[in-house]
Protein backbone atom coordinates (compact mmCIF):
# COMPACT_ATOMS: atom_id res chain seq x y z
CA UNK A 1 0.00 0.00 0.00
CA UNK A 2 2.89 2.26 -0.22
CA UNK A 3 4.19 4.49 -3.33
CA UNK A 4 7.50 6.24 -3.96
CA UNK A 5 5.37 9.09 -5.86
CA UNK A 6 2.86 9.33 -3.19
CA UNK A 7 1.52 12.63 -2.54
CA UNK A 8 2.69 14.71 0.62
CA UNK A 9 0.24 14.54 2.98
CA UNK A 10 -0.99 17.83 3.99
CA UNK A 11 -0.63 16.82 7.56
CA UNK A 12 2.65 16.28 7.38
CA UNK A 13 2.98 20.54 7.78
CA UNK A 14 2.15 19.93 11.40
CA UNK A 15 4.32 19.47 14.35
CA UNK A 16 4.45 16.02 16.12
CA UNK A 17 3.48 17.66 19.23
CA UNK A 18 0.17 18.91 17.35
CA UNK A 19 -0.43 15.59 15.14
CA UNK A 20 -0.08 13.89 19.00
CA UNK A 21 -3.09 16.86 19.91
CA UNK A 22 -5.08 16.07 16.18
CA UNK A 23 -5.44 11.98 16.14
CA UNK A 24 -8.14 11.38 19.16
CA UNK A 25 -10.17 14.25 17.61
CA UNK A 26 -9.79 12.45 13.62
CA UNK A 27 -10.86 9.65 15.68
CA UNK A 28 -14.01 10.98 17.68
CA UNK A 29 -14.78 12.79 14.47
CA UNK A 30 -14.92 9.74 12.92
CA UNK A 31 -17.00 8.23 16.02
CA UNK A 32 -19.91 11.15 14.77
CA UNK A 33 -20.47 10.41 12.15
CA UNK A 34 -22.89 8.40 13.02
CA UNK A 35 -24.37 11.03 15.24
CA UNK A 36 -24.99 13.44 11.54
CA UNK A 37 -26.33 10.73 10.10
CA UNK A 38 -28.88 8.24 11.94
CA UNK A 39 -31.36 11.02 12.77
CA UNK A 40 -31.56 11.65 8.85
CA UNK A 41 -31.83 7.83 8.50
CA UNK A 42 -34.80 7.70 11.55
CA UNK A 43 -36.50 10.27 9.60
CA UNK A 44 -36.56 8.87 6.64
CA UNK A 45 -36.83 5.16 7.14
CA UNK A 46 -37.85 4.17 10.69
CA UNK A 47 -35.74 2.75 13.56
CA UNK A 48 -35.55 -0.61 12.31
CA UNK A 49 -34.24 0.51 8.94
CA UNK A 50 -31.48 3.18 10.66
CA UNK A 51 -30.55 0.21 12.30
CA UNK A 52 -29.91 -2.26 9.76
CA UNK A 53 -28.11 0.89 8.07
CA UNK A 54 -25.54 1.10 10.75
CA UNK A 55 -25.07 -2.58 10.82
CA UNK A 56 -24.28 -2.55 6.97
CA UNK A 57 -21.70 0.48 6.71
CA UNK A 58 -19.33 -0.54 9.79
CA UNK A 59 -19.85 -4.38 8.13
CA UNK A 60 -18.45 -3.11 5.11
CA UNK A 61 -16.11 -0.81 6.11
CA UNK A 62 -13.98 -1.71 9.19
CA UNK A 63 -12.49 -4.98 8.06
CA UNK A 64 -10.94 -3.35 5.21
CA UNK A 65 -9.85 -0.07 6.89
CA UNK A 66 -8.13 -2.11 10.48
CA UNK A 67 -6.64 -4.54 7.81
CA UNK A 68 -4.70 -1.09 6.30
CA UNK A 69 -3.97 -0.12 9.67
CA UNK A 70 -2.12 -3.38 10.26
CA UNK A 71 -0.42 -2.67 7.36
CA UNK A 72 0.54 0.76 8.38
CA UNK A 73 2.01 -0.25 11.67
CA UNK A 74 3.53 -3.35 10.96
CA UNK A 75 1.67 -5.46 13.43
CA UNK A 76 -0.38 -7.97 11.39
CA UNK A 77 -0.64 -11.37 13.49
CA UNK A 78 -4.10 -13.23 14.00
CA UNK A 79 -4.27 -13.37 18.19
CA UNK A 80 -6.78 -10.91 20.42
CA UNK A 81 -3.72 -8.57 20.46
CA UNK A 82 -3.80 -7.65 17.60
CA UNK A 83 -7.65 -7.34 17.50
CA UNK A 84 -7.38 -5.24 20.38
CA UNK A 85 -4.39 -3.07 18.78
CA UNK A 86 -6.70 -2.35 16.31
CA UNK A 87 -9.13 -1.10 18.38
CA UNK A 88 -7.42 1.19 19.75
CA UNK A 89 -7.06 3.14 16.60
CA UNK A 90 -10.33 2.48 14.87
CA UNK A 91 -13.15 5.35 14.86
CA UNK A 92 -15.58 3.12 16.02
CA UNK A 93 -13.35 3.31 19.57
CA UNK A 94 -12.47 6.43 20.01
CA UNK A 95 -9.80 7.18 23.10
CA UNK A 96 -11.74 7.80 26.15
CA UNK A 97 -14.93 8.92 24.63
CA UNK A 98 -15.17 4.89 23.84
CA UNK A 99 -13.14 3.80 26.92
CA UNK A 100 -11.90 0.44 26.48
CA UNK A 101 -10.16 -1.58 29.36
CA UNK A 102 -8.41 -5.00 27.93
CA UNK A 103 -7.52 -7.81 29.41
CA UNK A 104 -5.33 -10.51 27.87
CA UNK A 105 -5.28 -13.83 28.95
CA UNK A 106 -3.47 -15.99 26.11
CA UNK A 107 -3.10 -15.02 22.42
CA UNK A 108 -6.50 -16.51 21.94
CA UNK A 109 -8.53 -15.22 24.58
CA UNK A 110 -9.21 -11.91 26.49
CA UNK A 111 -11.65 -9.42 27.62
CA UNK A 112 -12.49 -6.04 27.61
CA UNK A 113 -14.64 -3.38 29.06
CA UNK A 114 -15.83 0.16 28.96
CA UNK A 115 -15.15 2.25 31.64
CA UNK A 116 -16.99 4.90 29.89
CA UNK A 117 -19.03 4.33 26.55
CA UNK A 118 -19.87 8.11 25.26
CA UNK A 119 -22.33 6.54 22.39
CA UNK A 120 -24.29 5.39 25.62
CA UNK A 121 -24.45 8.57 26.88
CA UNK A 122 -26.22 9.73 23.25
CA UNK A 123 -28.72 6.82 23.15
CA UNK A 124 -29.92 6.15 27.00
CA UNK A 125 -32.31 9.06 26.66
CA UNK A 126 -33.76 8.20 23.33
CA UNK A 127 -35.08 4.57 25.44
CA UNK A 128 -34.45 1.07 25.81
CA UNK A 129 -35.32 0.58 22.30
CA UNK A 130 -32.49 2.65 20.89
CA UNK A 131 -30.38 1.57 23.29
CA UNK A 132 -30.78 -2.27 22.59
CA UNK A 133 -30.60 -1.55 18.80
CA UNK A 134 -27.04 -0.01 19.36
CA UNK A 135 -25.82 -2.52 22.25
CA UNK A 136 -27.25 -5.89 21.01
CA UNK A 137 -28.49 -5.43 17.24
CA UNK A 138 -25.36 -3.54 16.10
CA UNK A 139 -22.74 -4.67 18.12
CA UNK A 140 -23.55 -8.50 17.55
CA UNK A 141 -22.42 -8.62 13.91
CA UNK A 142 -19.92 -5.56 13.91
CA UNK A 143 -17.87 -6.57 16.45
CA UNK A 144 -16.92 -9.99 14.87
CA UNK A 145 -17.05 -8.14 11.18
CA UNK A 146 -13.88 -6.15 12.93
CA UNK A 147 -12.11 -8.82 14.23
CA UNK A 148 -12.40 -10.81 11.15
CA UNK A 149 -9.72 -8.53 9.59
CA UNK A 150 -7.41 -10.38 12.12
CA UNK A 151 -8.92 -14.24 12.69
CA UNK A 152 -12.21 -15.37 11.32
CA UNK A 153 -12.59 -17.29 14.19
CA UNK A 154 -12.71 -14.88 16.57
CA UNK A 155 -15.99 -14.14 18.53
CA UNK A 156 -16.63 -11.33 20.77
CA UNK A 157 -19.51 -12.11 22.74
CA UNK A 158 -21.32 -9.92 25.53
CA UNK A 159 -20.44 -10.71 29.49
CA UNK A 160 -22.84 -7.71 30.16
CA UNK A 161 -24.30 -4.98 28.23
CA UNK A 162 -27.06 -2.05 28.32
CA UNK A 163 -30.03 -1.40 29.39
CA UNK A 164 -27.96 -0.92 32.14
CA UNK A 165 -29.13 -2.93 35.26
CA UNK A 166 -29.05 -0.43 37.86
CA UNK A 167 -29.65 2.26 35.67
CA UNK A 168 -25.93 3.59 36.73
CA UNK A 169 -24.06 0.27 36.61
CA UNK A 170 -20.37 0.39 35.77
CA UNK A 171 -18.62 -0.29 33.97
CA UNK A 172 -21.07 0.10 31.24
CA UNK A 173 -20.26 -3.35 29.00
CA UNK A 174 -17.98 -5.84 28.98
CA UNK A 175 -16.93 -8.48 26.92
CA UNK A 176 -14.86 -11.52 25.97
CA UNK A 177 -12.62 -12.36 22.61
CA UNK A 178 -11.70 -15.74 21.79
CA UNK A 179 -10.18 -17.29 19.10
CA UNK A 180 -10.80 -21.06 18.79
CA UNK A 181 -10.68 -23.45 15.70
CA UNK A 182 -14.35 -25.05 16.38
CA UNK A 183 -15.76 -21.64 15.62
CA UNK A 184 -17.35 -21.06 12.26
CA UNK A 185 -15.57 -18.77 10.19
CA UNK A 186 -17.44 -15.18 9.71
CA UNK A 187 -17.19 -14.10 6.04
CA UNK A 188 -16.68 -10.40 4.93
CA UNK A 189 -20.31 -8.91 3.87
CA UNK A 190 -21.28 -8.50 0.41
CA UNK A 191 -20.83 -4.70 0.90
CA UNK A 192 -17.32 -5.30 2.23
CA UNK A 193 -16.53 -7.66 -0.91
CA UNK A 194 -17.28 -4.85 -2.78
CA UNK A 195 -15.81 -2.02 -0.98
CA UNK A 196 -12.70 -3.58 -1.24
CA UNK A 197 -12.22 -2.50 -5.04
CA UNK A 198 -12.57 0.93 -4.20
CA UNK A 199 -10.19 3.86 -4.38
CA UNK A 200 -10.11 4.37 -0.49
CA UNK A 201 -9.47 0.47 -0.09
CA UNK A 202 -6.30 0.31 -2.11
CA UNK A 203 -4.93 3.95 -2.28
CA UNK A 204 -1.20 4.07 -1.08
CA UNK A 205 0.07 6.31 1.11
CA UNK A 206 3.91 8.11 1.94
CA UNK A 207 5.33 5.22 3.93
CA UNK A 208 7.04 5.98 7.63
CA UNK A 209 10.25 6.84 7.81
CA UNK A 210 11.93 4.41 10.54
CA UNK A 211 15.14 6.32 10.97
CA UNK A 212 12.73 9.72 12.64
CA UNK A 213 12.82 10.03 16.38
CA UNK A 214 9.89 8.27 18.11
CA UNK A 215 7.93 4.85 17.70
CA UNK A 216 7.56 4.12 13.77
CA UNK A 217 5.20 0.91 14.40
CA UNK A 218 3.15 -1.07 16.82
CA UNK A 219 4.76 -4.03 17.09
CA UNK A 220 5.42 -5.40 20.82
CA UNK A 221 3.02 -5.53 23.76
CA UNK A 222 0.04 -4.17 23.89
CA UNK A 223 -0.45 -0.65 25.81
CA UNK A 224 -3.05 0.58 28.11
CA UNK A 225 -3.83 3.44 26.59
CA UNK A 226 -2.20 5.42 23.57
CA UNK A 227 0.03 8.06 23.75
CA UNK A 228 0.24 9.51 20.49
CA UNK A 229 3.12 11.89 21.56
CA UNK A 230 5.32 8.70 21.78
CA UNK A 231 4.92 8.17 17.68
CA UNK A 232 7.68 9.47 15.25
CA UNK A 233 6.47 12.23 13.21
CA UNK A 234 5.67 10.42 9.82
CA UNK A 235 3.95 7.55 11.85
CA UNK A 236 1.42 10.31 13.32
CA UNK A 237 1.38 11.46 9.40
CA UNK A 238 0.17 8.00 8.44
CA UNK A 239 -2.09 7.46 11.15
CA UNK A 240 -4.02 11.03 10.61
CA UNK A 241 -4.65 9.67 6.82
CA UNK A 242 -5.22 6.27 7.62
CA UNK A 243 -7.91 7.40 9.91
CA UNK A 244 -9.40 9.88 7.51
CA UNK A 245 -9.58 6.77 5.33
CA UNK A 246 -11.54 5.20 7.47
CA UNK A 247 -14.04 7.62 7.76
CA UNK A 248 -14.38 7.70 3.98
CA UNK A 249 -14.70 4.27 3.61
CA UNK A 250 -17.43 4.11 6.27
CA UNK A 251 -19.29 6.69 4.55
CA UNK A 252 -18.97 4.68 1.52
CA UNK A 253 -20.42 2.08 3.08
CA UNK A 254 -23.57 4.07 4.18
CA UNK A 255 -23.62 5.58 0.82
CA UNK A 256 -24.52 2.32 -0.56
CA UNK A 257 -26.87 1.21 2.25
CA UNK A 258 -29.10 4.18 2.15
CA UNK A 259 -28.80 3.56 -1.80
CA UNK A 260 -30.88 0.50 -1.70
CA UNK A 261 -33.31 2.09 0.31
CA UNK A 262 -33.99 5.25 -1.66
CA UNK A 263 -34.08 5.85 -5.05
CA UNK A 264 -31.67 8.94 -4.69
CA UNK A 265 -28.95 9.22 -1.49
CA UNK A 266 -27.80 12.58 -2.36
CA UNK A 267 -29.89 14.54 -0.04
CA UNK A 268 -29.74 12.27 3.08
CA UNK A 269 -25.73 11.76 2.44
CA UNK A 270 -25.51 15.75 2.09
CA UNK A 271 -26.96 16.14 5.41
CA UNK A 272 -24.99 13.54 6.61
CA UNK A 273 -21.62 15.45 5.83
CA UNK A 274 -23.05 19.50 6.76
CA UNK A 275 -23.29 18.12 10.04
CA UNK A 276 -19.89 16.18 10.50
CA UNK A 277 -18.15 18.68 8.61
CA UNK A 278 -19.25 21.95 11.02
CA UNK A 279 -19.12 20.00 14.34
CA UNK A 280 -15.51 18.21 13.34
CA UNK A 281 -14.54 21.80 12.01
CA UNK A 282 -14.93 23.15 15.56
CA UNK A 283 -13.12 20.78 17.49
CA UNK A 284 -10.04 20.14 15.16
CA UNK A 285 -10.00 24.78 14.73
CA UNK A 286 -9.96 24.39 19.00
CA UNK A 287 -7.57 21.98 19.38
CA UNK A 288 -4.92 23.25 17.18
CA UNK A 289 -5.58 26.66 18.65
CA UNK A 290 -5.58 28.16 14.72
CA UNK A 291 -6.32 31.55 13.96
CA UNK A 292 -9.81 33.45 13.06
CA UNK A 293 -11.17 35.15 10.23
CA UNK A 294 -10.06 33.81 6.48
CA UNK A 295 -7.21 32.63 7.36
CA UNK A 296 -8.38 30.32 10.10
CA UNK A 297 -11.28 28.91 8.11
CA UNK A 298 -8.87 28.13 5.23
CA UNK A 299 -6.33 26.27 7.41
CA UNK A 300 -9.35 24.46 9.05
CA UNK A 301 -10.34 23.48 5.06
CA UNK A 302 -6.74 22.15 4.75
CA UNK A 303 -6.79 19.51 7.29
CA UNK A 304 -10.46 18.73 7.56
CA UNK A 305 -11.37 14.86 6.64
CA UNK A 306 -13.59 16.43 4.28
CA UNK A 307 -10.06 16.86 2.07
CA UNK A 308 -7.87 14.13 3.68
CA UNK A 309 -5.71 12.58 2.28
CA UNK A 310 -4.49 14.32 -0.22
CA UNK A 311 -3.71 11.25 -2.16
CA UNK A 312 -7.13 10.56 -2.36
CA UNK A 313 -9.19 14.24 -2.29
CA UNK A 314 -7.10 15.99 -4.77
CA UNK A 315 -6.77 19.64 -3.50
CA UNK A 316 -4.38 22.83 -3.10
CA UNK A 317 -4.64 25.68 -1.58
CA UNK A 318 -3.46 28.17 -4.02
CA UNK A 319 -4.20 32.39 -4.26
CA UNK A 320 -6.05 32.42 -1.06
CA UNK A 321 -8.51 29.56 -2.34
CA UNK A 322 -8.85 26.02 -1.68
CA UNK A 323 -8.99 24.52 -5.38
CA UNK A 324 -10.19 20.86 -5.87
CA UNK A 325 -9.56 19.39 -8.83
CA UNK A 326 -11.23 15.14 -10.07
CA UNK A 327 -9.42 12.42 -8.10
CA UNK A 328 -9.95 8.97 -6.39
CA UNK A 329 -12.57 10.48 -4.34
CA UNK A 330 -14.65 11.59 -7.21
CA UNK A 331 -14.15 8.31 -8.64
CA UNK A 332 -15.29 6.45 -5.10
CA UNK A 333 -18.25 9.40 -5.06
CA UNK A 334 -16.97 10.35 -1.71
CA UNK A 335 -17.84 13.14 0.48
CA UNK A 336 -16.23 15.64 -1.99
CA UNK A 337 -18.45 15.09 -4.99
CA UNK A 338 -21.38 15.89 -2.85
CA UNK A 339 -19.83 19.61 -2.68
CA UNK A 340 -18.95 22.19 -5.74
CA UNK A 341 -21.14 25.26 -7.16
CA UNK A 342 -24.37 23.66 -6.79
CA UNK A 343 -23.78 22.17 -3.18
CA UNK A 344 -21.90 24.56 -0.96
CA UNK A 345 -23.53 23.63 2.79
CA UNK A 346 -20.92 21.37 3.70
CA UNK A 347 -17.83 24.17 2.75
CA UNK A 348 -20.10 27.08 4.77
CA UNK A 349 -20.64 24.47 7.87
CA UNK A 350 -16.50 24.15 7.78
CA UNK A 351 -15.71 28.01 7.61
CA UNK A 352 -19.06 29.03 10.20
CA UNK A 353 -17.53 27.04 12.52
CA UNK A 354 -14.27 29.43 12.89
CA UNK A 355 -16.83 32.37 12.46
CA UNK A 356 -20.37 32.46 11.76
CA UNK A 357 -19.75 35.21 9.58
CA UNK A 358 -17.31 33.62 7.22
CA UNK A 359 -19.01 32.58 3.99
CA UNK A 360 -17.46 30.12 0.80
CA UNK A 361 -18.16 30.88 -2.99
CA UNK A 362 -17.32 27.94 -4.97
CA UNK A 363 -17.30 28.35 -8.96
CA UNK A 364 -15.91 25.80 -11.77
CA UNK A 365 -17.65 22.57 -12.43
CA UNK A 366 -19.04 20.10 -10.14
CA UNK A 367 -15.48 18.07 -9.58
CA UNK A 368 -12.78 21.45 -10.29
CA UNK A 369 -13.66 23.86 -8.37
CA UNK A 370 -12.12 26.96 -6.35
CA UNK A 371 -13.83 28.03 -3.01
CA UNK A 372 -12.69 31.48 -1.74
CA UNK A 373 -13.89 32.50 2.05
CA UNK A 374 -15.30 35.82 2.56
CA UNK A 375 -16.65 37.90 5.38
CA UNK A 376 -20.07 38.83 5.62
CA UNK A 377 -21.56 41.91 7.75
CA UNK A 378 -24.09 39.45 9.56
CA UNK A 379 -23.53 35.98 11.20
CA UNK A 380 -25.37 32.96 9.64
CA UNK A 381 -27.72 30.48 11.93
CA UNK A 382 -26.08 27.11 12.72
CA UNK A 383 -27.18 24.55 10.06
CA UNK A 384 -29.94 22.17 11.29
CA UNK A 385 -27.72 19.66 10.43
CA UNK A 386 -24.63 20.81 12.92
CA UNK A 387 -27.04 21.53 15.49
CA UNK A 388 -28.33 17.88 15.03
CA UNK A 389 -24.87 16.38 15.32
CA UNK A 390 -24.27 18.66 18.43
CA UNK A 391 -26.71 17.05 20.57
CA UNK A 392 -24.26 14.39 20.98
CA UNK A 393 -21.81 14.33 24.36
CA UNK A 394 -18.66 13.56 22.12
CA UNK A 395 -19.80 17.41 20.40
CA UNK A 396 -18.28 19.10 23.93
CA UNK A 397 -15.86 16.15 24.62
CA UNK A 398 -12.85 17.12 26.34
CA UNK A 399 -9.64 14.36 26.24
CA UNK A 400 -7.74 14.19 29.63
CA UNK A 401 -3.50 13.32 29.34
CA UNK A 402 -2.51 9.60 29.46
CA UNK A 403 0.63 7.61 29.03
CA UNK A 404 1.12 4.13 27.69
CA UNK A 405 1.58 1.58 30.17
CA UNK A 406 1.90 -2.11 28.67
CA UNK A 407 -0.68 -4.67 29.44
CA UNK A 408 0.81 -7.79 31.35
CA UNK A 409 -0.95 -10.99 29.93
CA UNK A 410 -2.96 -13.12 32.82
CA UNK A 411 -1.47 -16.53 32.99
Amino acid sequence: MQSRHATPSRYATLSRSRLAVLLPELLLAGQLIDRSAMAWCISAFGREEMTRIAIEEWMAASPIYTRRMQDALDYRGDDVVTIFKGLQLDIGAPPQFMDFRYTVHDPWSGEFHLDHCGALMDVEPMGERYVRAMCHDIEDPTFDATAVATNPKAQVRPVHRPPRVPADRRPHCAWTVRIDDAHPPVSPSADCVALRESRAATLPLPPIDPAEPGRGDYTGPLLSDLDFAEFSHSALVRIADEVCLQMHLLNLGFVRAVSRRTGDPREICTKQLVGIAGVAAERLHAALGLPGGVEGALRTLELHPLLNPAEYVRASREDGAITVRPGPAHDDGAWISLCGPDSTAALQAVVRAVDPRLDVVVEGSPDSWTARVLTREDPAPEFDEVAVTRISTGASFRFQPRKSLPITPVR
